[in-house]
């Protein structure tokens, strides 16, 4: 980090709002990850059988697993980066987040589907198969969550683009591989929009912070 940056830093963590607001909206996250994985095996055990569905029942699966996981952990890193450069949107954005993870947890515990019959199924370790190919299928929040990014920098034009296309790239992938039902996909943006106005309403002091770093971009 450059010295203007630290500074930033420095300056923001002496404000006792925003390091309450910080170490709170931190909180929800991780609370908002344990909710997410009760979830997922929730739904995982409880799974019924898989259905048809209009665009997976016509089309092959395709290997795209690699690329699905792999194509995750470069948005966590880009995203890291991102949230590094403008401190002061980090509250909201860890709020909405968090407030991502514990919608769509509610989701997942109502329906339980399993998976279309032709998913194609690699092994990479129970962690990783039961956090990305488990019965966590409505809604996709490889699509959902690239959204919201894309709603909460929608006034950085690079940004808005990158998270877009991340989220359409995902939505892409989990069709083609069969991992989540075409449902799934659509449903992400409608919901996704939802969550980002809810948290706007829930988390008016992190938004202002967020806004005024807006103003600064």
């Amino acid at each position: 980090m450059d010295k203007m940056l630290m500074q930033k830093y420095r300056t923001l963590w002496q404000q006792p709002p925003f390091r309450n607001s910080l170490c709170l909206s931190i909180l929800a996250v991780m609370a908002g990850l344990v909710v997410n994985n009760f979830a997922i095996r929730f739904a995982t055990e409880r799974m019924s059988n898989s259905v048809t569905d209009i665009v997976l029942s016509n089309t092959p699966a395709l290997p795209v697993n690699n690329l699905f996981i792999y194509g995750t952990f470069l948005a966590i890193a880009v995203s890291i980066i991102v949230a590094a450069h403008y401190p002061r949107e980090i509250p909201f954005a860890l709020n909405a987040t968090a407030l991502f993870f514990i919608i769509r947890s509610i989701f997942l515990s109502l329906t339980h589907f399993a998976p279309f019959t032709s998913h194609v199924a690699d092994d990479f370790g129970t962690i990783i198969n039961n956090a990305f190919f488990g019965g966590d299928l409505f809604f996709s929040g490889h699509t959902g969550l690239p959204f919201l990014g894309a709603l909460m920098l929608w006034h950085v034009p690079t940004l808005r683009y990158f998270y877009l296309g991340m989220s359409v790239f995902f939505g892409a992938l989990v069709l083609l591989g069969h991992i989540h039902y075409s449902i799934d996909v659509a449903s992400a943006f409608f919901i996704t929009y939802g969550i980002y106005h809810i948290a706007i309403w829930l988390f008016p002091k992190s938004y202002s912070w967020f806004r005024a770093e807006e103003a600064r971009m």
